[in-house]
């Protein structure tokens, strides 16, 4: 090893960590990754701070121009190298009670050389897909080679959500359905979006998240644009209202829930166009089951919204992935055919677009079952008149 470099000490108690799941759950993790490494004819996957991380061993940590990465062998062998005074960090993970090298450096250490030590020159890696640039190229430098991306040997880990995972996730559902349950309270014409917003974003975590990942009020027609978060309109009578939320509860995973409201009966056309979007999220929750395609989802709700001549309204995928990001595999989208598998979690959101005018949609969380779903969202889909 290079001067001022060691095996460090990780702590495991007095930090005040966040709850991590047992250590039999990290060390299945670990040796599946290492199986997977070996399958894809790698030596060793190089996993950076982030969503990846912190699935395979609990660790938070985050991503500095130091060095912090997870090196996973196709043998089966981890070592996690990072800076000496990053190393206290390590104490809210489950790193303490596993069976990976420590291996801590400080200034003027070559870190990548570190990561790299003990697998073969010009070892084949492949490295997660939050890893910088600062990091990727001196690795590069090292190998002889540009590292390959490990998302699709990672993406296999985290698709598949175990029980502990699904746990999780409903308590996350749960939580964002008393939010959308006390909706009444702040949705309330002559507010604006901004005002409602801050009331959604306190009640999140009232109702047990650690935070606001994301809040859309979108009213009138700033509910046209699907990625509108709030403004400072003043919402009116007549508007109908998209109401996008979300965020984690521990140990860190996410909850998205959309509804859609209005205070009046909204006129014939709106009603004829939102009670078609509803029969199209109904049909692509019912769906869903182990062996059909992630694009046959997708094109369950496309299609019967195309039947209904709003094809042209819907301008987005049905949905996405769910777990420790708000977004990641499967992609429910035409074109993905890869097949559902029990446990899957991810998001099932069909909406309808007129710009300049209004949007709606309606978004649950799914999980894939032996025979169909599990919804993890249960507030009424109709839309709900304040």
């Amino acid at each position: 090893m290079a001067s001022g470099s060691g095996a460090a000490r990780v702590a495991t108690t007095g930090t005040g960590a966040a709850p991590l799941f047992g250590a039999e759950v990290y060390r299945d993790r670990l040796r599946r990754a290492a199986d997977l490494t070996r399958a894809a004819d790698l030596d060793a996957l190089v996993v950076a701070p982030g969503p990846d991380l912190r699935y395979l061993v609990g660790s938070r940590a985050e991503t500095f121009e130091r060095l912090t990465a997870l090196v996973i062998s196709a043998s089966g062998d981890a070592r996690l190298v990072i800076a000496r005074l990053e190393v206290p960090s390590l104490s809210a993970s489950a790193v303490g009670d596993l069976d990976i090298e420590v291996v801590d450096w400080v200034d003027g250490d070559d870190a990548h050389a570190l990561a790299l030590a003990g697998l073969p020159a010009q070892p084949r890696v492949a490295v997660s897909d939050s890893m910088p640039a600062l990091h990727v190229i001196p690795l590069a430098r090292h190998t002889g080679a540009t590292p390959q991306l490990a998302t699709d040997v990672l993406r296999e880990l985290r698709m598949i959500k175990d029980a502990a995972e699904i746990d999780a996730l409903r308590r996350a559902g749960a939580a964002i359905d008393r939010v959308h349950a006390r909706m009444a309270d702040w949705l309330v014409p002559g507010r604006t979006e901004r005002e409602v917003a801050a009331d959604i974003a306190a009640a999140i975590l009232e109702e047990g998240h650690t935070e606001a990942a994301f809040i859309i009020v979108g009213s009138g027609p700033n509910g046209a644009d699907p990625h509108h978060e709030f403004s400072d309109r003043v919402i009116e009578r007549s508007d109908i209202v998209v109401v996008d939320i979300g965020g984690p509860v521990e140990p860190g995973y996410n909850s998205d829930s959309t509804r859609t409201y209005c205070f009046d009966e909204p006129p014939a056309d709106i009603a004829d166009a939102y009670a078609a979007l509803f029969e199209a999220q109904r049909a692509a929750v019912a769906a869903v089951r182990p062996g059909v395609t992630a694009s046959s989802i997708d094109a369950a709700a496309r299609d019967l919204l195309a039947e209904r001549g709003l094809a042209e309204r819907f301008i987005h995928r049905t949905g996405h992935g769910i777990g420790l990001s708000v977004h990641e595999e499967p992609y429910i989208v035409g074109g993905n055919d890869i097949p559902l598998r029990v446990g899957m979690a991810f998001s099932v959101e069909p909406g309808v677009y007129f710009s300049g005018r209004w949007g709606a949609r309606i978004e649950d969380i799914v999980v894939v079952t032996e025979d169909g779903c599990e919804p993890l969202n249960n507030r009424p889909h109709e839309l709900i008149r304040l």
